[in-house]
């Protein structure tokens, strides 16, 4: 099995502002950043105009970790407090179903583990203990 752990952080809007901060602040290589207006558009979600250059995603190579963040998604409340979680990245959808099955004991679903148009499983679990999980099917990548 292979699994590697990275902390997501969810900014308010300013997610570029942080990339730029973060790649400085730790000499950081970026690996990836697409926004909202990138992504896929769905008529039951729409993207308002002055959100489209909002970070859907992006990551920073930090010596041997990656750090991950987006902005809150548009029409979300932005929370201090739920706005880091851990991220669990595996190289098959069966290794991922597993971890969140087992984290998912106890805890509290965000959001079920399914296919997304970046990964073969992805969900979102909150632990017994109160720490948010993004867990992430991402072949060759964990």
């Amino acid at each position: 099995m292979s699994i590697s752990l990275n902390v997501y952080l969810v900014t308010n809007g300013n997610g570029r502002e942080a990339v730029d901060f973060y790649k400085d602040v730790f000499d950081a290589k970026v690996l990836a950043i697409q926004t909202f207006g990138e992504g896929p558009s769905s008529p039951d979600h729409p993207i308002p105009p002055e959100a489209t250059d909002w970070i859907m995603h992006a990551s920073l190579q930090i010596g041997g970790s990656v750090l991950m963040l987006s902005d809150t998604l548009p029409g979300m409340p932005h929370i201090i407090g739920n706005h880091i979680s851990v991220t669990v990245n595996t190289d098959t959808a069966d290794e991922a179903k597993q971890i969140f099955n087992k984290l998912e004991a106890g805890g509290e679903v965000g959001m079920p583990i399914q296919e997304t148009f970046w990964s073969p499983a992805y969900g979102m679990v909150t632990d017994k203990f109160g720490v948010q999980f993004q867990i992430s099917a991402t072949p060759g990548q964990a």
